[in-house]
């Protein structure tokens, strides 16, 4: 099912969001040297929302939340956070730079998609987008000392 208003692409991240951050709570009980860097993911995760979610608060009104500013189909946005337990750590790591690159994928195509009616709330997916984008560079330097 597409969605198309701005209260179902909130929720979606929302959604979104609660996966990764959960994943990245198992991952710190994988890791436990890096423990400290997973629990700060997640919990970025929750700022993320509250970022977005104070944008969206800030500008909606039913006029936006009647128009369809989106096309976007929340299946092509599904995050697999499943890991085996014997799931090594470069496979671990690999999920969590898929799940990165898809949460970065998601926000870019939220904020191209709603530029033209709203612009606080395409403001705060793009921040999003930059801040996930740093959280790959640490990842691909932790992936570089695993290997």
């Amino acid at each position: 099912m597409v969605i198309n208003t701005c209260s179902q692409v909130m929720s979606l991240a929302k959604e979104l969001e609660n996966q990764s951050a959960n994943f990245y709570k198992d991952l710190s009980e994988k890791f436990a040297k890096e423990k400290d860097l997973f629990l700060s993911f997640a919990e970025e995760n929750g700022n993320y929302v509250t970022q977005i979610e104070r944008a969206y608060y800030g500008v909606i009104t039913d006029a936006f939340e009647g128009c369809f500013a989106f096309n976007i189909n929340p299946e092509d946005y599904l995050l697999k956070t499943e890991l085996t337990e014997k799931a090594s750590d470069s496979e671990a790591l690999a999920k969590a730079m898929e799940i990165e690159e898809k949460m970065i994928r998601f926000y870019s195509d939220a904020a191209e998609q709603s530029k033209s009616l709203m612009a606080d709330v395409p403001r705060a997916f793009k921040m999003v987008v930059k801040k996930r984008d740093a959280r790959k560079s640490k990842l691909m330097s932790l992936m570089a000392v695993k290997a």
